[in-house]
């Protein structure tokens, strides 16, 4: 039978795919749910490790690694602190059926951040898996092969954890869908007690939420049908199939582009295209930029607008020595404020 960590050790020079135990990916945190960002690091530190998630060693990353990651935070020591209290306090359940024992434990048992060399940005994260999470790797014999771009690229904790449990079964045979209760939704999501009570608080700010970003930003389309008793729903299904090639490449565009706008656009109400500075030329005539030249820019003697040709070739050769794209997100405020200071002289 193939191990979680032969594959992980096949796989180790992949940095596209992270490979995680199913037990992980479908366990259960009980207490103190870790947010969207200690998951990810989760995910970082598991993806370090590979094959040798299992041993009782130490690992290593330098902070400089985490920052180069498109989806990660621009961490400091103090954030990456916090996360590992976070990761340290998540307790982890599985049951394993065939030993008729249950495994508790934590996913970490410490971690250390050198700072000798923080100045230049050359902090040293190293840390030690818990023993739970050792041997339930050790002895796993299914896993979950992860996107690590669409992991990265999710910005709730509701939606990664949902997104690896379903990754977890994908690969098995048959099997394109599963029902849970509705408390055992719940525990999958990571939804604290007490938080979300009723089913359409869930459902509006936890599952549907989850369900659109995982479909905007994976390979995987998620369906969801309420099962109901009367008009009290006892249960959900979730179903899931892989995308077509070419809504595959959509994705692969979604994640390639900044992640500001990817909501407005999920939702649907990102109806304005993005605006870019005419490369050359002048502007007159030529909205918004001439009516904010107009509207902004210092007057000249006797009240006169400056020579608007003039003004955006100078505002180009701007953004060249700032390395500022003329299409960036931002260019229509930045133009806005540059006019105000600008001066012919």
């Amino acid at each position: 039978m193939i191990k979680t960590l032969q594959v992980a050790n096949d796989r180790a020079h992949d940095e596209t795919k992270t490979v995680l135990p199913a037990e992980v990916a479908r366990g259960v945190y009980i207490e103190n749910p870790p947010s969207a960002e200690a998951l990810k690091l989760m995910h970082l530190l598991i993806a370090t490790a590979g094959g040798r998630m299992a041993e009782d060693v130490r690992h290593e990353l330098r902070l400089a690694s985490i920052k180069s990651i498109t989806g990660m935070r621009n961490h400091s020591r103090a954030t990456l602190r916090e996360l590992f209290i976070e990761l340290a306090g998540a307790v982890m359940v599985f049951d394993d059926t065939d030993a008729q024992c249950e495994i508790i434990g934590g996913f970490l048992d410490r971690a250390k951040l050198d700072y000798r060399d923080e100045a230049t940005d050359d902090l040293l994260v190293a840390w030690w898996f818990g023993g739970a999470f050792r041997e339930m790797a050790e002895n796993s014999c299914h896993w979950a092969i992860m996107d690590r771009q669409t992991v990265f690229a999710l910005s709730s904790k509701y939606s990664i954890l949902l997104f690896q449990y379903v990754a977890s079964l994908v690969n098995l045979n048959y099997v394109t869908s599963k029902t849970f209760t509705v408390s055992e939704l719940r525990a999958v999501m990571g939804v604290s007690e007490g938080k979300l009570e009723r089913f359409a608080d869930l459902n509006r700010r936890a599952l549907s939420a989850a369900i659109a970003e995982i479909n905007q930003t994976s390979r995987l389309t998620l369906t969801v049908t309420p099962r109901k008793s009367g008009r009290t729903v006892t249960g959900i299904t979730i179903a899931w199939a892989e995308k077509e090639p070419e809504r595959k490449r959509d994705t692969k565009r979604e994640l390639e582009r900044p992640k500001v706008g990817r909501k407005a656009r999920r939702d649907g109400t990102a109806e304005t295209p993005t605006l870019t500075f005419p490369e050359h030329g002048t502007i007159r005539d030529t909205q918004p930029w001439d009516r904010i030249a107009r509207d902004t820019a210092p007057k000249l003697e006797g009240g006169h607008v400056p020579d608007l040709r003039q003004l955006a070739d100078a505002f180009r050769k701007w953004c060249g020595e700032k390395s500022i794209p003329l299409d960036a997100t931002s260019i229509e405020k930045t133009f806005t404020t540059w006019c105000k200071r600008y001066s012919a002289h």
